[in-house]
Parts: structure tokens; C-alpha cells; sequence
């Protein structure tokens, strides 16, 4: 074990869908799931690291201290933290930071949210410094436009088809199909997807997740703490990155409508952002992508569990249509990849995405799901990409 490790004790979540409710009441019931799970009343709860519900770089409420009054007082102290969609991720680093420096022994990290109808857009109001707020106004691109572009510089770059992007849609609807959590419980054939009406070409409307509601949290500790409460072998988290680009950042990222000064520096970072973001995972858990079991990735659309499976490590670049053609990343395959069907089964509630993604795992881990279990699973890796430099890694072991 690593001294910089803590202890998952308990994992809880809200079903994914269209409720109708205020996100704080998924978070709740999220944070009573866990709690429960874990055995840890909520009175010895020291810490609470929320994940903010935002809408595109604005923030709405100040997750740490709501979900802390809706369970009520106890005197715990409160952060929250907003990333896009890996805010669950910067909201545990948060609270493993609280533990390791001693501040606290034991912490609830909850996120939720509760999402718009249709696409999601920045709030009302000027705001000439918010890129989101930018690309909105200037551009008029909502989110399926810039999963459009990269699907589209994906096919240019390595020949990508649209039937690739279809198989990601139909092997995550397969999974899904045996998640009680899941918004989306059907499965589809490649000819559903192509025949779908096109959203942002070349994706159509079964080739890009739906924005849904609903909750995640998780309980965590210190080992010491965990082994007090008789947990001699808990879901451990081994690593955590949340890294930023280096100088220059050569990948286009709207709204610029130009790369920065790649050109004039000469080298250019060895790894790119997105490569790195795996990478200082990978070294702060002194393991491989050889070493991963299962795996949950960001496929707000098709292309972007692709493009996941190649940041990641898990083949070349260019490999990752190959790698889902060879049934590798399929249940029963060599290092399954969503087994909980995805994002493009579950939708997404921003404030509860990565998160959601480490409950899925913490339940791989401990053997508990069933029909879609990974036989052996020990060591898996959450990875969420928000907007801009908005990302995380979370590598978990057992």
C-alpha cells in the first residue's frame, strides 16, 4: 500500500433519468446510499466535497455546504469544486487531500444535478471571458458541435467510419441493458444508429449521450480509519490526476479559431494534455494500462470512448476502432471498457458524471454486478474529460 492511498467505504447513487426534482434531493439520496454501504453514520462525517452543478463555466450553487444542510448540520466542514464533467473527480481529490494531510479521518464526496431540457447553455448575462459563454454566443455551437469537429478530425486523421462510432453505441447499449441505474435500458443495432437523424454530422442522435439527472457519492477514509472499522482489504484509490496543459497546447479547442504558438516555440510537449492526464496517474499508482482490469471512460459521444481508449494507452493512436472490433474492450474481453453501459446508457448529470463512473467501479471491484461483472476485476481506471483543460483520472485497486 502506498502512504498516499485512501479507503473507499461506501458507494451510493441516484437512478439516471428525467425526474423532475431539485438535484440536491439525488445527492441525498445518494449520500444515505453510501453512508449505508460504508456502515458510518452521518454525525462521524468530518468532511464534505461537493461536485458542482453548473451550466457551462457558471456556477449555480455551492454544492458542499447544500448537500451538507440537507443532511444536516453536523458541524462538518465543506468545499465544493467545479470541473465540467470531472467535478466528482476534483471533489475527491479534494477530500483525499483532507485526509492524507490529517485534517480529517473520514469524508462524504457527493455530487448531482439536475439538467435542462434539450442542450445544455450558459446562463443569462455577459460574460466575454467565460469560453463556454463564447462559443455559444459567437459561434452558436452547443455541445454536439465540438463532439461533431473531433468525431470529423477523427475520421480525417485515422479513417474513422461512422459505423466505428456505431459499435461503441451498440456495445455500451449491450451493457447497459443489466443496469438498474441506467436512463436507457435497450439495446440497439448498428443500422439504429446510422439510421438515427444526424445531430452535429457525422453524429446522429444515438451516437451522443443525453443530459439526465441524478446522483453519486462516495464514503472515504483514511487505511487507519478503515482498518478501525475492521475493513482489512477496502477499494483503495491509488492514483489521481487532474493535470492542465503544458506550453503549447497544439490541439484546437473552441472557441479559439487558431493553435497558439506552437509553430514559432519549436518542441512541443513529449505527451499531449490528454495523454498526460493518464500518464500522471499511471505514475503516482506505479502501474501501466497493462495493469487495468476494467475500464469507464467519457463517451458523451462515440468517438470520444475512441479517442479515450488511445489517451489512455490502451492501444496506438489510430488502434482504438481495431481494439473495439476485436470484442477486447466488450464484456468477456481482454479489458472491458464501460461495463455499465456508458454515458450513452445512463445520460449525463454533470455534477454526479465522474463519480458515477467510480461507483460503477467500486461495485466491479467488489464483485457486486451481476450480469455485467468483470470476472477478477482488481485494478480499474475512471476518466472523465470536461470542457478546456477540465479532466481527471482516478485509478482504484483492490
Amino acid at each position: 500500500m502506498s502512504e498516499r492511498e485512501i479507503a473507499i467505504l461506501g458507494a451510493g447513487m441516484h437512478p439516471w433519468g428525467k425526474w423532475g426534482r431539485n438535484f440536491v434531493e439525488y445527492g441525498v439520496v445518494a449520500s444515505r446510499a453510501a453512508l449505508t454501504d460504508a456502515g458510518v453514520p452521518w454525525n462521524d462525517i468530518e468532511f464534505v466535497s461537493g461536485a458542482d452543478t453548473m451550466r457551462n463555466g457558471y456556477p449555480g450553487y455551492v454544492s458542499g455546504a447544500t448537500f451538507a444542510q440537507a443532511l444536516g448540520w453536523n458541524g462538518a466542514q465543506v468545499a465544493s469544486s467545479y470541473a465540467a464533467c470531472a467535478s466528482g473527480v476534483t471533489a475527491l481529490a479534494t477530500a483525499r487531500a483532507q485526509i492524507l494531510a490529517g485534517f480529517c479521518d473520514v469524508a462524504l464526496v457527493v455530487g448531482a444535478d439536475t439538467t435542462p431540457k434539450g442542450f445544455l447553455a450558459p446562463n443569462k448575462g455577459e460574460r466575454g471571458d467565460d469560453p463556454d459563454w463564447l462559443r455559444f454566443r459567437l459561434l452558436g455551437a452547443t455541445n454536439p458541435t465540438y463532439f461533431g469537429l473531433y468525431a470529423r478530425r477523427r475520421m480525417e486523421l485515422f479513417g474513422a467510419t461512422r459505423e466505428d462510432f456505431a459499435a461503441v453505441k451498440v456495445k455500451n447499449a449491450r451493457h447497459g441493458l443489466h443496469n438498474p441505474y441506467a436512463r436507457y435500458r435497450k439495446a440497439a443495432t448498428v443500422d439504429d444508429v446510422l439510421q438515427a437523424p444526424i445531430v452535429s454530422d457525422p453524429l446522429g442522435l444515438l451516437d451522443i449521450c443525453a443530459t439526465s439527472d441524478g446522483g453519486a457519492a462516495l464514503v472515504v477514509s483514511s487505511l487507519d480509519y478503515a482498518r478501525r472499522r475492521g475493513m482489512t482489504d477496502p477499494v483503495r484509490v491509488r492514483g489521481i490526476s487532474t493535470v492542465t496543459p503544458s506550453y503549447p497546447q497544439t490541439t484546437i479547442e473552441l472557441p479559439n479559431f487558431a493553435t497558439d504558438s506552437a509553430a514559432g516555440v519549436g518542441a512541443v510537449p513529449e505527451l499531449g494534455f490528454k495523454e498526460s492526464i493518464a500518464h500522471r496517474a499511471y505514475e503516482e499508482a506505479g502501474l501501466g494500462p497493462e495493469d487495468l482490469d476494467v475500464v469507464e471512460c467519457q463517451d458523451t459521444d462515440a468517438s470520444r470512448e475512441l479517442g479515450s481508449c488511445e489517451e489512455l494507452g490502451l492501444c496506438e493512436p489510430g488502434g482504438s476502432a481495431a481494439l473495439l472490433d476485436s470484442g477486447a474492450t466488450a464484456l468477456g474481453g481482454r479489458l472491458p471498457v464501460n461495463p455499465s453501459g456508458g454515458l450513452l446508457s445512463k445520460g449525463e448529470p454533470l455534477g454526479a458524471s465522474a463519480l458515477g463512473q467510480i461507483v460503477e467501479l467500486v461495485r466491479q471491484l467488489r464483485g457486486e454486478c451481476g450480469p455485467r461483472q468483470v470476472e477478477g476485476a482488481r485494478t480499474a481506471l475512471s476518466h472523465t474529460v470536461g470542457r478546456g483543460a477540465n479532466a481527471g483520472v482516478v485509478i482504484l485497486t483492490c
